[in-house]
Parts: structure tokens; C-alpha cells; sequence
């Protein structure tokens, strides 16, 4: 279904591109529409691929690994409406929303769409800007649906729904206000139920910000899970969440942590993390992570996890990565292991950005 949906909508947008295309062939003015067009549009791709060494339960895992392909586009239509497209082409359709701004400044803007939900600091953040190469913390790949939630399955933190959303005070103040389906991507709501998710935003100081979200729904779970027994393949469940954090950003360092928790049905998980990059020489930053999440705090499945690296940003945002990592629990044939994870991890980064100048 991922698929077709997928490549559906990928034709549908090539289809336009080739309509528009023809179009602007049978004008006269095929010059002038052409550099409107590249002027309006800007292109962004990026990719992630290494290596990695695994040893987990007494077995070694050494394997090439290609994380991510995306490709992204954004039409800016009118000087207050755009649309965006995206395709993660190792995996399937993951964004396509258009964002209308009702005034003048960025006070108040609607989104339409298939998009990253705004629960947590780290989720709506972009994979090329965070330290860790497994990306995002154990809380947040739960409990926003990255994909370590068997009851929601992977989403990528992304969901169908609208969004309202704006900044005050000279950018100091920014809120968002969401009602989601709680489904996941590209896929229709499981229930009758919708989920309302809520983020602020304050930057009292230069270089940091302060960030609380939270998010009330109801669940439809698509599989069992062993981190929550008491709810069932196509059950509907209470699905809460909320979350408290810090990022700041210095010449000195960078540093930004969170604590979470989630409510589904009567389990509890919560956790917290602080992920952090020192830089010690042109281009050079060493990176440090300290995470623990507790995925059900009745069944004592509590997980350790920690980081430390080093990456070397060779041009803009491109750049090269190594890490250790060590896991005190993990999941192995359907149960909850506590246990040794050691994983040594080294991986590329490039990603481009065009918009042509005005």
C-alpha cells in the first residue's frame, strides 16, 4: 500500500511538472516564464549511508548500510503560499503539504498536509543537523512514531493533518497548534478519534531556546508489542504525551537535552537525554550523548545509552562521522533483553541546496 501511494504520487507530481512544462512551451514568452519558474522553486537532496559493527546478544553484525535518499522541492507560488514535496527514495513518499501565511509578518501561517508532527525538541529537526548518527533519542524515536513503537509502526515522526503556527516578539515567541490523524504516513485515520498536538518555543537569551509540547489522541494500534501487552492488534488506546527542553547553540559548544514521557493506555514511559558537539579545530567537533528511556516503567524495561565521537564537516553541511555506542538493554526475538550492546558506527553525509539568487 506504501508503495503504490508512493509512486502515485510521485507520477502525479511529475505529471504536473511535464503539464507545466509543455505549457509554458506553447507561450511566446517561454523565457520569462522559465526564470520565474527557477526563481520561485529551490531543490534540496541529501544522503547517508556507512558502516557499522554491532555486537549484541554474543553476535557480530559488521554491514554497509544506505540510511537515507531525499529529495525535496518547494514552490514558493505567491509571496504567502508555498507547497513542498518530498520522496526518501530508500523508503516511500514522506512529506507533501502546502503553508499559507495570513499576515504580513510570521505571526500566523496554515499548513495542509502530510508533515512532521511537533512533538519534541528533536523530531521536527532535520537528520543533517543532528550530532548522533542513529539520529534522534530513544524517547523521541518512541514516542513521536519514528519507528521503535511496534503499536504505531515506523512514520518517521510524521503524520497527515493540519497545522497552525506562527512567531512573535522579533522570533522569541513561536506556537504550534495540530490536529493529526495519530495514523501515520500516508495512510487514512484507524479510528474516529483525532490527535491534538501543542509546541512552544521561547528564546529569552541569544543562542538558546526553550521548547515544552505536548499531545492528547487516541491510539489504533497496528500490531501487538512487547513493551505494552495490554493492548491488542486493532485495539484503540489513550495515546498522551508531553515534554520539556533546552537547546543552545554557542562558538563554544553546542548542547541541547529533553525529558519526555507517554501515557498508552495504563503503561507509563519516560526518559531524558542531553546530546552535545565541542568544536577543536577547523571543521573538527567531537560529539557526546548520555540518553535513558524507560519503555514501560511497570515492566522495568529501562535502556542506558551513551555516545561519543568525533565529525569533520569537510564542505557546508556535508561531512563524516564516527561513533561509539553503547546500549545496556535491547530487544532479540520478541523479548526484552537486559544486556551489553556495543556498536561501532561511521557514516557519510552530503547534501546540496539550490535556490537561485535574485
Amino acid at each position: 500500500m506504501h508503495q503504490s501511494f508512493s509512486k502515485s504520487v510521485t507520477l502525479a507530481v511529475l505529471l504536473a511538472v511535464f503539464s507545466s512544462t509543455a505549457a509554458m512551451g506553447q507561450d511566446n514568452n517561454d523565457s520569462d516564464l522559465l526564470k520565474e519558474l527557477s526563481e520561485r522553486i529551490q531543490l534540496h537532496g541529501y544522503a547517508q549511508g556507512g558502516f557499522n559493527y554491532t555486537h549484541k546478544g554474543g553476535e557480530d553484525t559488521p554491514t554497509f548500510e544506505l540510511k537515507r535518499v531525499l529529495f525535496w522541492a518547494n514552490a514558493q507560488i505567491t509571496d504567502r503560499w508555498s507547497f513542498l514535496f518530498m520522496h526518501d527514495f530508500s523508503s516511500v513518499v514522506q512529506e507533501f503539504y502546502t503553508d499559507y501565511r495570513f499576515t504580513r509578518n510570521k505571526a500566523l501561517t496554515v499548513r495542509l498536509g502530510q508533515f512532521k508532527n511537533g512533538l519534541s525538541l528533536e523530531n521536527p529537526l532535520s537528520p543533517t543537523a543532528m550530532e548522533a548518527i542513529d539520529v534522534y533519542s530513544e524517547g523521541v524515536t518512541y514516542l513521536t512514531g519514528c519507528g521503535s513503537d511496534p503499536l504505531l509502526g515506523v512514520q518517521y515522526g510524521r503524520d497527515l493533518g493540519l497545522s497552525i503556527f506562527g512567531e512573535t516578539n522579533n522570533g522569541k515567541l513561536r506556537y504550534e497548534l495540530e490536529v493529526m490523524n495519530g495514523q501515520g504516513i500516508n495512510k487514512k485515520d484507524g479510528n474516529k478519534e483525532k490527535d491534538f498536538i501543542g509546541r512552544l518555543e521561547y528564546r529569552p537569551v541569544k543562542g538558546l531556546n526553550l521548547v515544552a509540547t505536548g499531545q492528547i489522541g487516541r491510539g489504533h494500534a497496528i500490531a501487538n508489542s512487547l513493551y505494552n501487552p495490554d493492548i491488542h492488534e486493532g485495539d484503540n488506546y489513550k495515546r498522551n504525551r508531553w515534554t520539556v527542553g533546552f537547546d543552545y547553540k554557542s562558538a563554544g559548544f553546542n548542547m541541547h537535552g529533553e525529558y519526555l514521557e507517554g501515557k498508552d493506555g495504563c503503561a507509563t514511559s519516560r526518559g531524558a537525554y542531553v546530546t552535545g558537539a565541542v568544536p577543536v579545530g577547523k571543521g573538527v567537533e567531537l560529539v557526546g550523548s548520555y540518553d535513558f528511556f524507560n519503555f514501560n516503567t511497570s515492566l522495568g524495561m529501562d535502556q542506558h545509552k551513551a555516545i561519543a565521537g568525533v565529525q569533520y564537516w569537510f564542505y557546508k553541511k556535508c561531512r563524516v562521522q564516527l561513533q561509539y555506542v553503547y546500549k545496556s538493554a535491547y530487544t532479540q526475538e520478541g523479548q526484552f533483553v537486559h544486556g551489553a550492546n556495543h556498536a561501532i558506527m561511521a557514516q557519510m553525509q552530503i547534501r546540496f541546496d539550490y535556490a537561485k539568487k535574485k
